[in-house]
């Protein structure tokens, strides 16, 4: 097994940026994710976000593509959600796209920080907006 230590930070919002992430479904989304993580044997650092986006801090090995996790997380994370509400009337969906950021080791725990209270950070206006973005502009 080859040392690494390796820190992302990924964002990636729900389709067309509905408010589809209520305090209900994060209690049912949060824990999947963190299952999927550690059945890819990957390390979840943090996860936050408000109804509309996902931040996560994560540690993938080399092995595993930034782009193979994320799709991964998401087609897991979409199907799991509407597997478990079944409702005609909610459709969960992640858009497309993502956002990823390399962190050094020194900027983990301001990082981890920042995801985990995204809900202040966004009621109080203090989010850094590079780290919100998830398409290119």
């Amino acid at each position: 097994m080859p040392l690494w230590r390796l820190f992302y930070h990924l964002v990636w919002a729900t389709h067309d940026r509905q408010p589809l992430i209520s305090p209900a479904h994060e209690q049912i989304l949060y824990p999947h994710i963190r299952g999927k993580v550690d059945f890819l044997e990957c390390q979840l650092h943090a996860i936050g976000g408000i109804e509309d986006h996902l931040h996560l801090i994560v540690s993938i090995p080399p092995k595993l593509s930034i782009s193979d996790f994320a799709k991964r997380i998401k087609g897991s994370s979409a199907r799991y959600l509407n597997q478990e509400l079944a409702d005609d009337n909610y459709k969960f969906a992640w858009q497309h796209e993502y956002a990823v950021f390399s962190l050094g080791e020194q900027r983990l725990e301001w990082a981890i920080s920042y995801v985990k209270n995204q809900k202040q950070h966004h009621k109080a206006g203090g989010i850094i907006k590079i780290l919100e973005q998830t398409e290119p502009i």
